[in-house]
């Protein structure tokens, strides 16, 4: 091989297979070898394709990054390369590697300080090769008639450990959909940190174990992948070693960036709102609420419907009925999803006019109202059980509420009054779920006071307040009076909480509680602060006897 390398002046490969027997020849170029296409043929996650590469290098390269990620992507059980003498073509020292399988999904440390010194090209342009240089091991490089390893025990030891690994995540997660996190900003890598921490939480929400988290800066998104394409090799191969399943994008992706990216990837590839909806299609319990999220789901799918790789789309509708000019099934599918969302709108539409009239009746009872707003998971179930003794369900997880609950509440002074748990908001919240829930954020309209409920422990509870202020204002809301309660404050010291109440005040003129919704002796200042901002609405006694029940 080396010599017909040397005369030809091109890299000469050969992809050997368990038994030592050639399965394919490769020709290349003075500074490369392409690999033969197997196609989208998938390999086993707990095995290797039972294939490996030996071809040469005319340059006194070691492993190039391209060697190592022909290695991952298509899983070969080794990459060889040979340097050959300039001289007279004999072979130098070979230079080898193995993928690792991953241990409990943490990476190994003694691939780092083998590929740094052993195996991997030291040329300082291949900086993301070290980086990435924990998914390989890296053989001892030696002259041919040296080399002495057994390989097919290592490479069935290597197969045996995958296998257990994978098992013993299946066992821990419960079946559960194994992601990677992307995120890829043109900004501060800061927000990217603080949104993608967010996505981790809505996943978590979702059911979704989450293997790795992403970020890539770049100077612009790339307009078909997002990611750069040396970013989106190195996902692949992460992806493989952790067992992933999905990777989820922490922003809208089109359709057509869904469907480069599914064909690249081969895994599940969802973006933010379409996690978001997933979220609130598991949580939805009542009528109104899954009709709200089958139609939130539908307008999404609506602009993704389009031909897919190895789809009968493109077929048309033949027999009888499907005569004539015809139409295709991706129009079909089209009309269907069209019909059913104009079915849907029309439902909704009917069950917003039914809570608009029970709305008018409370009106017409002259009991004040109050709703409790704010950001998704910051404790507004847990304090409307706390202010009525009720037992609503209310969890640590995002959007736990999603059909918005009425009780009645006595305040200080004789004071009755009906107060409302709404869904949380979130930054950057689906358009087709706002649309899909207008009829249910319209019962906000309808109140005399707003209580915002705010997570004082949350790191990022400035921006928080801010994306609930956003919603109110596009929804119109805004001029109805609040109050900001900053709730969790036991998980804050006495002076952090302080601090926080003043920078809040500064920023958002209002008046400002600290409590905690699980301690029933700290919502007491909440309780006045309402009853003194709803004075004015107060009735008497004998008009609250005349409410009876709502």
């Amino acid at each position: 091989m080396t010599e017909i390398s040397h005369e030809t002046n091109r890299q000469i490969g050969v992809l050997l297979n368990r038994k030592g027997q050639v399965e394919y020849v490769m020709v290349g170029t003075a500074k490369q070898i392409e690999m033969p296409d197997f196609g989208r043929a998938r390999v086993s996650a707990e095995r290797f394709r039972g294939l490996r590469c030996v071809h040469t290098h005319l340059l006194g390269e070691k492993l190039t990054q391209d060697d190592l990620t022909d290695l991952a992507l298509l899983r070969l059980d080794l990459m060889s390369v040979i340097q050959v003498d300039k001289s007279n073509g004999l072979p130098g020292l070979v230079y080898s590697a193995h993928l690792l399988p991953a241990a409990d999904g943490e990476v190994q440390k003694p691939a780092r300080e083998q590929g740094l010194n052993n195996g991997l090209d030291p040329d300082p342009a291949l900086a993301d090769t070290r980086a990435s240089a924990l998914d390989y091991e890296f053989l001892e490089p030696a002259i041919p008639a040296h080399l002495d390893t057994d390989f097919i025990s290592l490479i069935n030891s290597l197969e045996d450990e995958m296998a257990r690994v994978r098992q013993t995540a299946r066992n821990r997660q419960t079946n559960r959909d194994r992601a990677i996190l992307i995120s890829v900003t043109t900004g501060h890598t800061d927000d990217a940190e603080e949104s993608l921490a967010e996505l981790e939480e809505l996943a978590a929400s979702a059911g979704v174990f989450v293997l790795d988290r992403v970020i890539q800066r770049r100077q612009q998104i790339d307009p078909r992948t997002i990611l750069g394409r040396g970013k989106l090799d190195e996902l692949l191969i992460r992806s493989m070693r952790l067992g992933a399943d999905m990777i989820i994008f922490d922003t809208e992706l089109s359709p057509a960036q869904v469907r480069s990216l599914s064909e690249a990837t081969e895994l599940k590839v969802i973006d933010r709102p379409q996690l978001i909806l997933d979220i609130f299609a598991q949580r939805a319990q009542s009528r109104e609420g899954k009709l709200q999220v089958e139609l939130a789901q539908l307008k999404y799918l609506l602009p993704r419907l389009v031909v897919g790789q190895n789809s009968a789309f493109s077929r048309l509708a033949g027999g009888i009925g499907g005569r004539g000019p015809g139409e295709t099934k991706l129009e079909t599918d089209r009309r269907r999803v069209r019909d059913r969302i104009s079915q849907l709108e029309r439902a909704v539409d009917d069950l917003g006019r039914q809570r608009q009239e029970r709305r008018k009746n409370r009106v017409q009872k002259h009991l004040p109202i109050i709703s409790l707003v704010g950001y998704t998971n910051a404790g507004k179930s847990t304090l409307l059980n706390a202010l009525t003794q009720s037992d609503v369900y209310a969890e640590q997880k995002m959007f736990a509420t999603l059909d918005p609950t009425s009780r009645r509440l006595r305040l200080p002074y004789e004071q009755e009054v009906i107060i409302n748990d709404t869904v949380g908001f979130i930054r950057d919240l689906p358009e087709p779920l706002v649309s899909a829930f207008r009829a249910t954020l319209e019962e906000i309209a309808d109140s005399d006071l707003l209580v915002h409920v705010v997570d004082a422990s949350n790191p990022r509870v400035m921006q928080q307040i801010d994306s609930v202020d956003n919603i109110l204002k596009e929804l119109n809301l805004n001029s109805i009076p609040q109050v900001l309660v900053l709730n969790k404050a036991d998980l804050l010291p006495p002076g952090e909480i302080d601090n926080l109440r003043r920078q809040v005040m500064f920023d958002k003129p209002t008046e400002c509680v600290a409590i905690s919704a699980i301690r029933r002796d700290s919502i007491k200042p909440l309780v006045e602060a309402m009853a003194v901002r709803i004075g004015k609405f107060s009735v008497s006694s004998d008009e609250v006897a005349a409410a009876g029940n709502l």
